[in-house]
């Protein structure tokens, strides 16, 4: 497999891992706006002829990356990522409560989102 490039398509709300012109994997996310601007990665999904590749992980720390560069933090209720912080601290800082409250507030009023 050739190398993974991982992309920001930020109006879908979705950072992409790239092979082969193929979309191998994504974490799927929305902005939070109010109480804080956020990036909130709510799934993480690796197609399975890719998984065990290191694909999620990669875009989990693309994510935090992105997220530092834009000097906003990362409120995770996505499963992985949330794991994939607590084994990378010095990469993904803990998430502010009051953040990730807003963050599932957000979720429940959109429904359909996810």
């Amino acid at each position: 497999m050739s190398d993974i490039d991982i992309r920001d398509d930020r109006a879908a709300g979705r950072l992409e891992a790239v092979a082969d012109g193929e979309v191998v994997g994504h974490i799927e996310y929305f902005v939070l706006e109010s109480p804080a601007r956020a990036l909130v990665p709510v799934h993480t999904i690796v197609e399975p002829a890719h998984e065990g590749k290191g694909i999620a992980g990669s875009l989990a720390r693309e994510l935090y990356t992105i997220a530092a560069r834009e000097g906003v933090p990362v409120a995770p209720l996505c499963p992985y990522v949330v794991k994939w912080a607590a084994r990378h601290p010095e990469e993904a800082p803990a998430a502010d409560p009051d953040l990730l409250a807003a963050a599932k507030d957000w979720l429940r009023a959109h429904p359909g989102r996810f």
